[in-house]
């Protein structure tokens, strides 16, 4: 919505078709091009990439957003969480990053007018290892990883594409409930203890989040104005990135994350050694 406010032509992907459907359909002053899209695999991202090159050109800004969770005890997840998470999470801003990064810098060195941006949506759970989410703690260190490459990368070869990390904190979305798009050949098993847990725990903290998407979408564009790369929907968790790094400094061992808030830690914990 932004970007039409602000008169672009947008691309949309989803891979849940109606709500695809349903968010194109808001537009009529600007050009869309909808497309049900699994991140998570090459040639469909391939595809798109061609799409909106014979569309509309090389893009200018390019969002890779899409996520999905899964958590519960490390040991505990399955094969085909790994492959799910990792898949969307990761191997979807490869994707982005390595099909799109190509087009944009080949539409500057064409052309000293043309600038492009990168976002990739990260977490604060890629700043952090909060217990019992351990896959996608794992899948987004590994996008804050590949951002801060990314902008390093671009820094080297260009000042006219740049890039940005986005670590949003709880905000009322759709990822809580992200199995409803899960893909049959990465079925999940039964569910065990500490994953209904987990999937409790971020019902009630996606659900009670302040902040809404629109809210954090201002942020990222006010990111793009600016050339910031890290965006933070909650800067106030920073404290708890501000003590992990201070751990690694001094050769700590890893701060309690309840530390603050012990009452939570013991119920958790109570909640998962009992019989």
């Amino acid at each position: 919505r932004l970007a039409a406010a602000r008169g672009m032509n947008l691309v949309l992907v989803d891979v849940q078709a109606d709500a695809l459907e349903k968010a194109a359909a808001e537009f009529s002053h600007v050009e869309v091009l909808a497309r049900v899209v699994d991140v998570a695999k090459a040639e469909p991202m391939e595809a798109l990439a061609a799409a909106v090159q014979e569309r509309f050109g090389v893009p200018h800004f390019v969002f890779n957003n899409a996520g999905v969770g899964s958590g519960g005890l490390i040991w505990e997840n399955a094969l085909s969480d790994w492959e799910w998470v990792l898949g969307v999470n990761l191997m979807g801003v490869v994707h982005g990053v390595r099909l799109f990064t190509p087009m944009m810098l080949a539409a500057a060195k064409a052309d000293p007018a043309y600038h492009g941006h990168i976002v990739n949506t990260a977490s604060m759970a890629g700043m952090l290892n909060p217990p019992n989410m351990g896959v996608y703690n794992v899948s987004k260190h590994a996008v804050v990883s590949l951002s801060e490459t990314l902008y390093q990368d671009l820094s080297l070869v260009t000042d006219q594409v740049h890039a940005s990390v986005l670590c949003p904190f709880f905000v009322p979305t759709g990822i809580s409930q992200s199995h409803r798009n899960r893909p049959s050949e990465f079925a999940a098993a039964k569910p065990t203890k500490s994953q209904l847990i987990s999937q409790a725990q971020t019902d009630k903290a996606v659900s009670s989040g302040k902040l809404t998407a629109a809210d954090v979408a201002a942020m990222v564009f006010d990111a793009i104005d600016h050339h910031k790369f890290y965006i933070f929907s909650h800067p106030q968790a920073l404290a708890g990135v501000q003590t992990r790094l201070e751990d690694v400094m001094l050769l700590r061992n890893p701060t309690d994350p309840f530390a603050d808030k012990p009452e939570i830690g013991a119920a958790l914990r109570a909640k998962l050694r009992a019989d």
